[in-house]
Parts: structure tokens; sequence; C-alpha cells
């Protein structure tokens, strides 16, 4: 299966505006490790909406690191 268009190695452009959009979930995002910036990346793959891919996003912030 083909990657989704990128921004930067391997975040799906749609998640990368989304991240953009809320600098507290970017902030988040960026804290994880690389394994979990792997797991959360994992998840967007399943999500076929801008609305739905918002909302993951705002679901970041907030999030108990140890919940991904």
């Amino acid at each position: 299966m083909k990657d989704d268009f990128t921004l930067g190695p391997g975040v799906p452009l749609g998640f990368g505006m989304a991240l953009a959009q809320n600098p507290d979930a970017m902030e988040v995002f960026s804290g994880l490790t690389e394994d979990q910036r792997r797991q959360v990346l994992a998840k967007t793959r399943r999500i076929r909406s801008k609305s739905e891919m918002r909302s993951y996003v705002d679901s970041l912030v907030g999030l108990d690191i140890s919940d991904i």
C-alpha cells in the first residue's frame, strides 16, 4: 500500500495540518517518544475525514501518555 502524502518523514498531510491548527496537541506530539509517535501515526491511518482527524488531534491534549 502506498503511503499518504506526508509532511515530514512519515507524517500524513492531514494529521500535520490538524496539528498545525492545534499548538497544544503539537506540543504533546512533539514530546512523545519515537515509539509513541509511531503508535499515534498508526491510528491516523484509519481516519477517513477531516473532522474525524481534527477530533483525534484535539484528543491528544490532556492525553495520558501511558494510554498510547
